[in-house]
């Protein structure tokens, strides 16, 4: 029999805080009361029935409350999320409440069956899941218009009175972490199972891809250091290392679908049912009924924003693609300047300036991804997309658009328009080591330096205030609070994506690519890790089953690079060796190579199962099981 919500009372006398919601400074009492009144109230009469304590600062301020919940509570509200545990015959099922004792490691007094991770996941979707019901206003607030079926903590975010909802680090549990992920230097895998308790499965999925990418790199890296040392000026030996590099991207992005069923099985998102999504916080229009759901909330109309899509976001990114195209024709303007210059000087420093150009163009480039990021999300934001999959996926195509003509024009340009493989060599070793060498100051080092001089300043004030409520807890919320957000994986995997395109599309001019690559991914792992620990604060897990449409991005990367590699294997002098006398003859058999090697491409991902053969039997045996129960269900009800 399942459990109601109001069968047990769900009250607990040791708190344990798991999650913060900081309110705007002057918030009205009765709009904290009421909000208060909501998350404690039981399910029954439209609350969260979570557990709520203020936390009162040194000026008396209670605009700061900490949020957690009953034992019971929370393997309640594991069962309505839908968490997927490990049973004690090792398979992985859907957690319910009913069946608890079958699942291993249970005990009514483990209170770490779920992880910590787990726990905030589930409050932060009680919250989220807040409704009004017959209020009209947010009270103490009549601007913030409310109606039946609204996200509470939405309209509270969106008009300015929720600051922040974040969840707090476990101190001890991170020290074990830091300790065993970068606390010493060492040559091995990641604990990736740990960072998944601790940070959740998309966090852990991020740097399980990112580990796996460095180790396919290496073979590429082995490969590419004999060809640096002993073919350096002569790239009448490219050929054999291109034809290696269209084996190689295809490969690993299908080893990588298994790897990944592999882990998100275990860890239980491969076997999450897919939730009904709301609409995102940002969403607005006029009060109708959704008619899936029957409830009220904002419509849009679709033509609308097909026209804000089409006639101004279109528009606005040839724009600015146009404008790359022109600063990129300022480069090798620039190029030209550099190499009249050393002509005439044929100096050490006129043979330095060669490289200025290049470098110059590589900071320009991540400027100006930057700041189409930003116009990006604004723009994506003013297309009014209801759900979050849909903002994200044109906010992504409209990113790669931009950054993959950004980074890689100047790069066709030079190996298809002026055949020039030494410039080729050189523009991209500049701008894959210039570009590492920006992301990691921009990303890890310069947060982890201002969070440094918070956190002193921060650990300084609070050592001179005596307050009730426990100077430790105090000092971390007021600490934590201050600390930046970590707003998703989107610009880590663009990064890889980048590098991706740098390794597979002209490596094969630039055999060093790879291994410069590997370098910056190992430094890239201990960054990351350090960013995620001591710079941003502790962001919610998000149950993940793969990469998302990252996966789709890489491939179609790949599909690319068969087609450049193609064409410079097109344009050796071995291969135009064969063809003296018809040029066309020469095309016609690249082009034949190129659908062939396609062709072979689109084979071996049908052939390559994307789960191993156990995670199969497993995930249909499930399905059998589900399908049986359902059977004798249907039984009962005849009887």
């Amino acid at each position: 029999m399942k459990e109601s919500w109001s069968s047990f009372d769900t009250f607990e006398p040791s708190f344990r805080p798991l999650v913060v919601i900081e309110l705007a400074k002057g918030t009205k009492e009765e709009t904290r009361e009421w909000l208060t009144k909501r998350i404690v109230d039981k399910k029954a009469n439209g609350g969260a029935q979570l557990l709520v304590k203020p936390l009162v600062t040194e000026n008396g301020d209670q605009n700061i409350y900490l949020v957690g919940a009953s034992h019971f509570r929370l393997l309640l509200g594991a069962e309505s999320v839908g968490l997927v545990k490990e049973c004690n015959d090792n398979s992985m099922r859907t957690f319910t409440y009913s069946s608890r004792k079958t699942f291993k490691g249970f005990a009514d007094d483990n209170h770490n069956f779920l992880t910590m991770a787990e726990c905030q996941y589930i409050i932060k979707h009680e919250l989220e899941n807040l409704r009004a019901k017959d209020e009209k206003i947010i009270p103490g607030y009549p601007q913030a218009k409310l109606y039946p079926g609204k996200s509470i903590v939405r309209r509270l975010l969106t008009n300015g009175i929720l600051v922040q909802i974040f969840p707090l680090h476990d101190r001890e549990e991170l020290k074990k972490l830091r300790h065993t992920w970068y606390g010493r230097v060492k040559i091995g895998y990641q604990p990736l199972d740990e960072i998944r308790c601790y940070f959740g499965e998309t966090i852990a999925l991020y740097f399980g891809f990112l580990e796996y990418f460095t180790f396919a790199l290496i073979p590429m890296a082995v490969i590419g250091i004999p060809y640096y040392v002993f073919a350096w000026e002569d790239y009448d030996k490219y050929v054999m290392f291109a034809a290696f590099n269209l084996l190689w991207s295809t490969v690993i992005l299908e080893v990588w679908k298994r790897f990944c069923a592999v882990m998100t099985y275990r860890w239980g998102t491969l076997l999450m049912k897919r939730q009904f999504e709301e609409p995102r916080p940002g969403f607005h229009g006029v009060l109708g009924i959704n008619p899936v759901t029957g409830r009220e909330e904002p419509v849009y109309s679709s033509i609308k924003r097909q026209i804000r899509i089409y006639l101004v976001s279109l528009p606005f990114v040839c724009l600015c693609l146009y404008f790359s195209l022109y600063v990129m024709m300022i480069y090798f303007d620039l190029e030209q300047w550099a190499l009249d210059y050393h002509k005439e000087n044929e100096s050490n420093f006129s043979s330095l300036m060669l490289f200025v150009p290049s470098i110059i163009y590589a900071v320009v480039i991540e400027i100006m991804n930057r700041i189409y990021r930003y116009a990006a999300e604004f723009l994506t934001s003013w297309e009014n997309h209801r759900l979050e999959s849909s903002y994200q996926n044109h906010l992504i195509l409209k990113v790669l658009v931009f950054n993959f003509l950004n980074c890689f024009a100047s790069l066709f340009y030079i190996a298809f328009v002026l055949f020039d493989m030494k410039l080729l060599r050189q523009s991209l070793a500049t701008l894959l080591i210039t570009s590492q060498i920006l992301n990691q100051f921009a990303e890890a080092f310069l947060p982890y330096w201002l969070q440094k001089r918070h956190k002193k300043r921060m650990k300084k004030k609070m050592y001179s205030q005596k307050t009730d409520t426990g100077l430790s807890l105090v000092e971390q919320v007021n600490l934590e609070k201050g600390m930046g957000t970590y707003f998703g994986t989107f610009d880590d995997y663009l990064e890889l994506f980048l590098q991706f395109g740098y390794v597979s599309l002209f490596s094969c001019v630039y055999p060093l690519a790879a291994v410069f690559a590997v370098l910056n991914n190992v430094t890239e792992i201990y960054s990351d890790a350090l960013k995620m620990c001591r710079v941003y604060k502790r962001p919610f897990a998000e149950p993940t089953a793969s990469i998302g449409v990252w996966q789709l991005a890489f491939e179609t990367m790949s599909v690319i690079s068969v087609v450049t590699n193609c064409i410079l294997i097109g344009m050796s002098p071995q291969v135009n060796a064969l063809f003296p006398d018809s040029k066309m003859d020469l095309i016609l058999t690249v082009a034949l190579v190129e659908h062939m090697l396609l062709a072979m491409k689109f084979v071996m991902a049908f052939v390559i199962p994307d789960k191993p053969r156990d995670i199969q039997i497993k995930l249909a045996r499930l399905e059998f099981e589900s399908l049986e129960a359902l059977k004798q269900q249907d039984l009962g009800l005849y009887e």
